[in-house]
């Protein structure tokens, strides 16, 4: 039964809602498990969904209409699980080095790199940082995007953190794309620290205080692999982190093997990379529950391999797709694409490429409220203008929304 709500919207009629309700939450997925109304619509009100079911037996209870007068499909709005979407300058001479053949430490000992990022970010004000990551979440959402985890990290400093994460947190307010602030102050070892534990309680002492007294982030991240932070020296620093009350992901197996294994360990809530990882690593995280996040943009930014999703798959693990949309080694920011890639590269069923960036991907940021399209879940959906949910995939990226809508639109508070 269906209550009365003054306020109610029905939005169609759409030729398929793909809810991605009642999917296993790991392990390999098939076209079949997927839930597809026809002809239907979606009854909501305050940005939250109150029934789907055929168009026509919800007419009674609208108030008010968005009518969709095209042939459409709607999907829940893509979650982007892991971007460095708040930062100042470009590093399209990076770029042209990788093509030339040098390599990630070349490239960083003739001044590009995090590095160069992190003296742009440093010389901008909280203002300009608002005003690009605005400018990057209006693209985002015509692209289908409705939730996007940021990360920190281009500050490497107390102040320079708490700016780049200020300007997130107000940018949250000023437009519907759903942020998710996570604090990667442990990029990267900066001067004048030659010892990257000092470093990390330096974080630890001074920074930590600051961002649970501001509730600036529930989320710490750090970047584990060779020439940034050891799996010893970043043990202790996560451990501290948990023991404070925050989240935990960790950048692991980019180019040397160990964090994933230690994401295991502490129980992770994620493990992001793992370009470089064993079916080792993948049985350890399935023991203990750790989210894959692979990133084939970073793939295709840098022209290395991609992570090995089909075996994260078949290992039972639960698949995460993010963009990694960064100003040097994942440029594109395009998800969607980036997904249908890699689903085609790997040999991904439709529905484990789209449960990864949609009710898979809401489960890496520990969101109950999103990635599916059900009763009491917001209303995040993409509309695609055409008839087959399978043609959204099946065109590679190219065929764009024609109209998003988010929760934050019809009055849904930010987190």
């Amino acid at each position: 039964m269906i209550h009365a709500h003054n306020n109610s919207i029905l939005i169609g009629p759409f030729s398929q809602v793909l809810t991605m309700a009642n999917l296993p939450s790991h392990g390999p997925l098939h076209d079949a498990d997927l839930h597809v109304i026809k002809d239907a619509g979606i009854l909501m009100a305050n940005g939250r969904i109150l029934a789907i079911a055929h168009f026509d037996s919800l007419r009674q209870e609208a108030a008010a209409y968005i009518e969709i007068d095209f042939p459409a499909v709607a999907l829940p709005g893509y979650i982007d699980a892991h971007t460095h979407l708040c930062w100042a300058g470009a590093r399209y001479e990076d770029y042209a080095r990788r093509l030339e053949g040098l390599t990630y430490r070349e490239i960083a000992a003739q001044g590009g790199g995090i590095l160069d990022t992190v003296r742009h970010t440093r010389q901008a004000s909280q203002v300009t940082l608002e005003q690009e990551l605005l400018k990057r979440c209006t693209l985002l959402q015509s692209q289908g995007v409705t939730t996007c985890e940021v990360k920190s990290g281009y500050g490497l400093t107390v102040s320079d953190e708490i700016k780049i994460l200020q300007a997130i947190r107000q940018a949250n307010l000023k437009q519907t794309v759903e942020l998710i602030p996570t604090c990667l102050a442990a990029h990267v070892c900066p001067a004048p620290f030659t010892n990257p534990t000092e470093y990390l309680t330096y974080l630890e002492s001074q920074l930590f205080p600051v961002l649970l007294q501001e509730q600036l982030t529930k989320r710490m991240d750090i970047f584990i692999d060779e020439g940034f932070f050891t799996v010893e020296e970043a043990r202790g620093y996560l451990q501290h982190a948990q023991a404070q009350g925050f989240q935990i992901a960790i950048h692991a197996d980019q180019f040397s093997r160990g964090g994933a294994a230690l994401a295991a360990e502490l129980k992770a809530l994620s493990a992001d990379h793992l370009e470089m990882s064993t079916l080792e690593d993948f049985q350890n995280m399935q023991k203990n529950d750790v989210i894959p996040i692979v990133l084939p943009g970073c793939s295709l930014g840098m022209g290395r391999p991609m992570a090995p999703a089909r075996q994260m798959l078949d290992c039972g693990l639960s698949l995460v797709m993010a963009s990694d949309w960064n100003p040097g080694t994942a440029p594109m920011g395009y998800l969607l694409l980036q997904a249908a890639v890699m689903g085609m590269a790997q040999h991904l069923t439709m529905a484990e490429t789209l449960a990864a960036i949609t009710v898979r991907a809401a489960r890496a940021l520990q969101l109950t409220d999103r990635g599916q399209l059900s009763s009491g879940m917001r209303c995040d959906c993409a509309i695609y203008p055409c008839r087959d949910f399978r043609e959204i995939l099946y065109h590679q990226g190219s065929l764009k929304p024609a109209r998003v809508l988010t929760a934050k639109q019809f009055g849904v508070k930010n987190e």
